[in-house]
């Protein structure tokens, strides 16, 4: 699907202001960094980094707002009759992960916030998720028949348990003293199976 030049643009100043947090806060720390600091270092103004960010904690998370907009452009180029559990998977995993970054986010978030707002924000992400995949889902009930009713139930819990599965995994390692991007790539998939071998049988079969 084509985007405006408004919505590339943003992305592009919103990667902007990610990677010139990171330099900051990798070189000193959250708390002793800006948000006029980080706005000027990506060029643009205080008011403009307001515009994507609410506060510069944010910035600890943008990464998983860049990941979940690629994983949307990856689940749709799966091929249409793939089980949806191995197009999250394959989605997720085709990802061109920077392994030394997605670490020192990991470690500044640990750092700089307590648990319960790391949580609170991967729950967050976690619904845009579930929303990517219930898209995904949605293109294929009309050709697995029932009610639309059911199809909604069944769309709706589907993706909601992926989601789960998914997020449960990334919280687990999150929370973790000591985190590597192989052990959350384990994580992840042991949480997907554990939910694909619970949706071979009923209401879930044709998905």
């Amino acid at each position: 699907m084509d985007r405006s030049p408004r919505t590339v643009r943003s992305e592009r100043t919103r990667e902007a202001l990610r990677r010139a947090a990171l330099v900051r806060f990798l070189a000193q720390g959250v708390e002793g960094t800006s948000a006029e600091q980080v706005a000027a270092d990506a060029g643009v103004s205080l008011r403009t980094f307001y515009r994507h960010f609410t506060s510069k904690h944010d910035l600890l998370f943008a990464d998983y707002d860049a990941g979940l907009h690629w994983f949307r452009a990856a689940l749709a180029a799966r091929p249409d009759g793939e089980p949806i559990i191995e197009s999250v998977r394959a989605a997720i995993f085709a990802f061109p992960y920077d392994v030394e970054t997605v670490t020192q986010i990991a470690a500044l978030r640990a750092e700089a916030l307590d648990p319960g707002r790391i949580v609170h924000h991967i729950r967050q992400v976690e619904s845009d998720f579930a929303e990517a995949v219930a898209e995904r889902l949605g293109r294929r009930t009309a050709a697995a028949g029932g009610t639309p009713l059911a199809e909604r139930l069944a769309v709706t819990v589907t993706a909601r348990c992926i989601a789960a599965a998914v997020f449960g995994a990334m919280e687990v390692w999150m929370l973790r003293d000591e985190r590597s991007l192989s052990e959350l790539a384990q994580l992840c998939h042991a949480a997907l199976a554990s939910i694909e071998h619970g949706m071979i049988d009923g209401m879930f079969r044709h998905y």
